[in-house]
């Protein structure tokens, strides 16, 4: 592996750059043309524009990916999250061109991407899953009869992909039909797969993750477990390691059943095995695999001493693990997503100029971010300008920090959710990590 061709923009792009430098490999970046002014641009080796701002048209167009990755001499592509990083057949015409997709094996993608069949290959293992339809479904009067089987409140899920879209909580049978009819149309408008399972809706839950990695030569490891539990629309705000809310044999439970999924898949490169976990009952059911790298993986990066976007290049490569999976130095750390967006009104989005744009920084706190003073955010992609990490010896540290960088860091120009973190460090719920999946659609309120 030589030269890279990084299929992303934005904050993973310019990380997923770095990375190749001290690595020695040479990068390319591709931009569309609302990204003409992103650092990602400027750090790269080279630059190409992929097309116009339209992801379809841009960083979703899988031929001309190929096209420029192939025409400039590239060896291997790097995804990054979201846009192509877990579409199976992207990663099948990367290996049928010559490169190497640095990620999973298509074929893995593909089984862990089908939601239904990602829960049959977990049950299979004897992993519990959420009570639900062992199939999809896409005609309301289908999945009618299994719906009443599980049960009232149910969740609706897309099969073909996940970050909530396809997703609906249904009440009873008389919204049932309505709300698959919408969910089926999200679904396929996003995931190009119409098709819906169900599963049995828990109204209090934390979100819990762990963060696997495997290799070519057989070596399988965990890097212990984030609590996502902070979401607006099924979308992450806050992450933290270790989770707070869970005991050690809970603990030790869920990375033995992550460890046995990728060793069943015999898994490669990068992926996360998702939870949920019931306070009420204290059991765990796992919901899903994603096959890529996550957006608050530099969570556990601070917890291990770890750099996980180098490794994924080096296990692409061929190379074997370079860690094992002990790391219990105690230390916490938590991601606050800085996304311009306005809390008070319902998390809507807010692009504009930022005007100014100066982080924080110090002891244990870290920023992974593309932006810059006077760097017009377009509004055709994901809102998220900047990671805040912080550590800590543990959490009442960790969350000291977090206050301090939060108040230390200044924006102007457009409205961004830093006033909503920072109402949340003072939440009792959230010191005392009784945080839940649905609270701040059920508690939160304007902090201004």
């Amino acid at each position: 592996m030589r030269r890279v061709l990084v299929a992303n923009r934005g904050e993973i792009a310019l990380r997923a750059i770095r990375a190749s430098r001290r690595l020695g490999l040479e990068s390319i970046a591709v931009y569309s043309s609302a990204d003409a002014n992103s650092a990602h641009r400027w750090a790269a080796d080279e630059a190409i524009c992929i097309g116009p701002p339209p992801p379809k048209a841009s960083y979703l167009n899988a031929a001309a990916l190929i096209e420029v990755a192939s025409k400039r001499g590239c060896d291997a592509v790097y995804p990054g999250y979201g846009f192509l990083s877990e579409d199976s057949a992207f990663a099948a015409r990367c290996a049928e061109a010559g490169l190497i997709f640095i990620g999973p094996h298509a074929e893995t993608i593909a089984r862990m991407g089908d939601k239904v069949a990602a829960r049959q290959t977990a049950a299979s293992l004897g992993i519990p899953v959420v009570p639900g339809s062992s199939d999809g479904f896409t005609a309301a009067a289908d999945a009618e009869s299994h719906a009443r089987q599980i049960g009232f409140p149910l969740l609706l899920k897309a099969s073909g992909g996940g970050g909530g879209r396809g997703m609906r909580v249904v009440a009873n049978t008389e919204e049932f039909a309505a709300k698959f009819d919408q969910a089926t149309a999200e679904a396929q408008a996003a995931f190009g797969n119409p098709a819906i399972y169900l599963e049995r809706f828990f109204p209090q839950v934390r979100h819990i993750e762990i963060q696997v990695f495997g290799d070519s030569h057989g070596n399988y490891v965990h890097l212990g477990e984030r609590d996502c539990s902070v979401q607006r629309r099924h979308q992450k705000l806050v992450e933290e390691a270790p989770a707070p809310a869970i005991n050690q044999a809970t603990r030790r439970e869920m990375a033995e059943a992550a460890m046995a999924l990728i060793r069943a898949l015999r898994y490669v490169n990068a992926g996360t095995v998702e939870f949920i976990y019931d306070v009420a009952s204290g059991k765990f059911f796992f919901i899903e695999m994603n096959t890529r790298i996550q957006v608050e993986h530099p969570v556990t990066e601070l917890v291990t001493g770890t750099d996980l976007v180098q490794e994924q290049f080096r296990v692409a490569a061929g190379e074997p693990l370079s860690f094992g999976s002990s790391f219990a130095d105690g230390r916490t750390a938590i991601e606050f997503r800085i996304n311009a967006e306005d809390a008070a009104h319902d998390f809507r989005p807010s692009p504009g100029t930022l005007k100014r744009w100066s982080p924080p920084n110090g002891q244990d706190i870290r920023i992974d971010s593309h932006a810059y003073e006077n760097y017009a955010v377009p509004p055709y992609y994901d809102s998220m300008l900047a990671k805040l990490i912080v550590g800590g010896p543990d959490r009442t540290a960790a969350i000291e920090t977090a206050k301090s960088a939060l108040a230390c860091f200044q924006v102007a120009g457009l409205t961004t959710t830093i006033p909503f973190h920072a109402f949340l460090l003072q939440q009792p719920e959230f010191i005392r990590a009784e945080i839940h999946t649905r609270w701040i659609e059920d508690n939160f309120r304007n902090p201004a």
